[in-house]
C-alpha cells in the first residue's frame, strides 16, 4: 500500500508539533522516521494511525485521499501502530489478547484462533505460549503479541514507535527479521526511532524530522554524519567520564534472595560504594529490576540482609528510604512514574511537603517552569503528562530527582532519549557523583554501549544471579554479551 502524507500540520495551542510534513512510503519497504525527542515523529504517526486528528493536511492511500477518526477505522483501511507502551490486557492470556477485535465470542472459536496464532507465530519465527498470562511477558514479547494481533486483523501498513527501547538484543534480532520478512511480502513498514544504528541496520529509506518539519531524506546506504546533522544541526558530543576514587560502602546486599520478574533474585551479594556509577546488564527479567526495587524499599527480600551506609534496613519501605536519601526512577513511565490525567504542575504539587490541606499552586507552577527549562522538556506547566513525547516524559521523571541524594537507583534512565539527550542526561547525572554528597548511581540499561560509556563497574545478571562483577575498563561489549548469555 502506498502512503502519502501531504502538508500535515498538528497544533496544540501555540505548540506546532507538526508543521507542514510531507512524506511518501513505498510498499515493500521499511521507511525510517528519524529525529530527536520532541521532533514530531510520534505525533505524525499517531495522526496516520487515527489516534490523533491532524489540524490540516491530507493522507493518501494508493493515491486516494482518506479520512478516519480513530484507530479502529484506520485498521479497517489496513493501518496499524505498535505504540511505545503496548496496548494489551495484562491479566488475560496471550491467546485471549490475540483474539480481541477479531471475534464477538471466545468459547466456540478458541481452537480456530489458536491454530491461526500458531501459524502466524511460525511464519515470523516468534515463540510465544498462547496460554501464558501477558503480565509475565517482557516488553519485547508484548510487542511480538501486538504485531501478531495486527497481522491477524489484516494490517498492511505497520507503524512501530521506538520498538527497540528496553528490549534485549535477542528480541531485537527477532523483531528485525520479522519486519524484513513482512516488507519482502509487500507490506509497508514505518519505523519511528532516534537510534541511528537501528535505522541503518533495517531501513531502506529515512525521513528526518526536526522541530516538526522534514529536514531531509536519504536512501540506504546512509551517511551517519549527515543524518546526525539533519537531526541536531551539529554533531552531538559524548560525555566525558572523569575517573573517581570510590569511597566507603553505601549499599550492601548480603545473600539477598527475592521473587519477582522472570527469575527473581538469588543469593545476591554486592557492595556499592560512594561516588561509583554501576551499570546492571542482562536480559530483561534476569534480576536487575528486583535488585533495584529491593534497594529502593519497594520490595522486601525473602532472605538475606540489606544495609544502607552500614545501617541494617530491616523491612523499611520506599518512603523511609527516600527520607534517607535514596531515589528511584522506574522504567514504566505511565504505569509507575507518572499519573495520566495530571499535568506537570500537579505532579510537582504532589511532591511538595506541606502541612494541612492547602496546595501552594503558585510555587508548584514556578518549580514546574524551572524544571521544564532546566531539563529542556518540550511542554508547559499546564501540559498533561500523557501529551508529552516518550523522551520528554523521561526528562520529566529525571527532573523529579532530589538535589543531594545518597543513592540513585535508575531503571533504564535514558529510555526513549535521542543521542544528544542521552549525552546531556549523563553529564547532569555525573555532577551528582562529583558533588560533596558523592552520590552513587546504580542503573540498568539494555544498551551495553551506554554502560561502557558511563559506568565504572558493571554487574551482569543471568537467571537471577550476578554472574559477573567487573570494572568497565577491564572488559568489552563482546565479553559482556557472552556473560549475558550465561557464558562466563
Amino acid at each position: 500500500m502506498w502512503i502519502e502524507l501531504q502538508d500535515i500540520h498538528k497544533y496544540y495551542g501555540p505548540v506546532r508539533a507538526n508543521n507542514g510534513v510531507s512524506i511518501k512510503v513505498v510498499p515493500g519497504t521499511i521507511h525510517g522516521i528519524l529525529g530527536e525527542n520532541g521532533a514530531g515523529k510520534s505525533t505524525l504517526m499517531k495522526i496516520l494511525s487515527g489516534y490523533t486528528q491532524k489540524t490540516k493536511g491530507a493522507i493518501l492511500l494508493d493515491g486516494k485521499s482518506v479520512t478516519y477518526q480513530n484507530p479502529a477505522q484506520a485498521a479497517r483501511l489496513g493501518i496499524g501502530m505498535l505504540y511505545q507502551d503496548p496496548l494489551d490486557f495484562p491479566l488475560l492470556s496471550i491467546l485471549d489478547n490475540f483474539m480481541l477485535g477479531q471475534t464477538g465470542g471466545f468459547a466456540d472459536q478458541r481452537k480456530k484462533y489458536r491454530q491461526e496464532f500458531e501459524s502466524l507465530s511460525n511464519s515470523i519465527n516468534f515463540s510465544l505460549d498462547p496460554d501464558a498470562v501477558v503480565r509475565g511477558l517482557t516488553i519485547g514479547e508484548r510487542q511480538q503479541l501486538e504485531i501478531m494481533r495486527m497481522l491477524a486483523l489484516g494490517i498492511e501498513v505497520l507503524i512501530l514507535d521506538e520498538p527497540t527501547t528496553g528490549i534485549s538484543g535477542t528480541q531485537k534480532e527477532l523483531l528485525f527479521n520479522a519486519l524484513s520478512k513482512l516488507a519482502s511480502e509487500g507490506k509497508s513498514v514505518i519505523l519511528v526511532s532516534h537510534k541511528l544504528e537501528d535505522v541503518e541496520a533495517l531501513c531502506h529509506t529515512v525521513s528526518v524530522l526536526r522541530y516538526g518539519k522534514v529536514t531531509g531524506r536519504m536512501d540506504a546506504p546512509f551517511n551517519t554524519a549527515e543524518l546526525l546533522k539533519m537531526m541536531f544541526g551539529t554533531l552531538p558530543v559524548p560525555p566525558t567520564r572523569k575517573p573517581t576514587k570510590p569511597g566507603e560502602t553505601v549499599l550492601d546486599l548480603q545473600q539477598v534472595s527475592a521473587s519477582g520478574g522472570r527469575t527473581g533474585l538469588k543469593s545476591c551479594t554486592v557492595a556499592i560504594r560512594k561516588g561509583e556509577i554501576v551499570g546492571l546488564a542482562g536480559l530483561e527479567g534476569s534480576g536487575q529490576g528486583v535488585f533495584l526495587r529491593i534497594a529502593s524499599g519497594l520490595k522486601q527480600p525473602k532472605t538475606g540482609e540489606v544495609r544502607l551506609g552500614g545501617r541494617k534496613l530491616g523491612g523499611q519501605d520506599y518512603h523511609a528510604l527516600k527520607r534517607l536519601g535514596v531515589a528511584f526512577l522506574p522504567t514504566s513511565r505511565l504505569e509507575e512514574g507518572l499519573i495520566s490525567g495530571l499535568n506537570i504542575t500537579e505532579h510537582f504539587a504532589l511532591q511538595s511537603h506541606h502541612n494541612g490541606f492547602l496546595v501552594r499552586w503558585q510555587k508548584a507552577f514556578e518549580k514546574a517552569a524551572r524544571r521544564i527549562d532546566n531539563f529542556r522538556i518540550k511542554g508547559a506547566p499546564a501540559s498533561p503528562v500523557e501529551s508529552l513525547s516518550g523522551g520528554n516524559q523521561q526528562r520529566l521523571l529525571l527532573s523529579f530527582l532530589p538535589a543531594n541524594p545518597v543513592l540513585l537507583l535508575l531503571e533504564n534512565p535514558t529510555r526513549g532519549l535521542d543521542v544528544e539527550s542521552v549525552n546531556w542526561v549523563w553529564q547532569h547525572l555525573q555532577e551528582y557523583c562529583a558533588s560533596e554528597t558523592g552520590t552513587c548511581i546504580v542503573f540498568s540499561s539494555s544498551e551495553l554501549d551506554e554502560i561502557m560509556m558511563v559506568a565504572d563497574r558493571v554487574l551482569v545478571f543471568f537467571n537471577g544471579s550476578v554472574i559477573k562483577d567487573t570494572k568497565t575498563a577491564e572488559t568489552d561489549t563482546q565479553e559482556l554479551g557472552r556473560a549475558i548469555a550465561g557464558k562466563v
